[in-house]
């Protein structure tokens, strides 16, 4: 159990990349959405879509809409993949607690 704890992935390490690839399980977002849904600042946001991005989780795409900037991201398939693992890793460490308890 605890070498899967310490298998984790980076990204799934914090509470605002953990949200921001919450969010995007359900389709494309803009910068604004996400800063709304995960209440974060402009540069921390900023900073962790940088690191998904780099890291393959989502795709980032930046264009001009009535003349001002919009970022727009979306989940990749790696890192839909990614997200299904984790989740799969988390039901197995619950499944085992609850064996152990039994």
């Amino acid at each position: 159990m605890i070498m899967e704890i310490n298998a984790i992935p980076e990204a799934f390490q914090t509470k605002l990349r953990l949200a921001v690839l919450s969010a995007l399980l359900t389709g494309e977002k803009n910068f604004r959405e996400l800063k709304g849904i995960t209440e974060a600042t402009d540069g921390n946001l900023g900073a962790q879509l940088k690191k998904l991005e780099e890291a393959g989780y989502i795709a980032v795409r930046k264009a001009f809409v009535n003349n001002k900037p919009q970022t727009t991201c979306t989940l990749t398939e790696f890192g839909r993949r990614q997200f299904k693992e984790y989740v799969e890793m988390l039901e197995r460490l619950f499944r085992q607690a609850e064996e152990s308890r039994d």
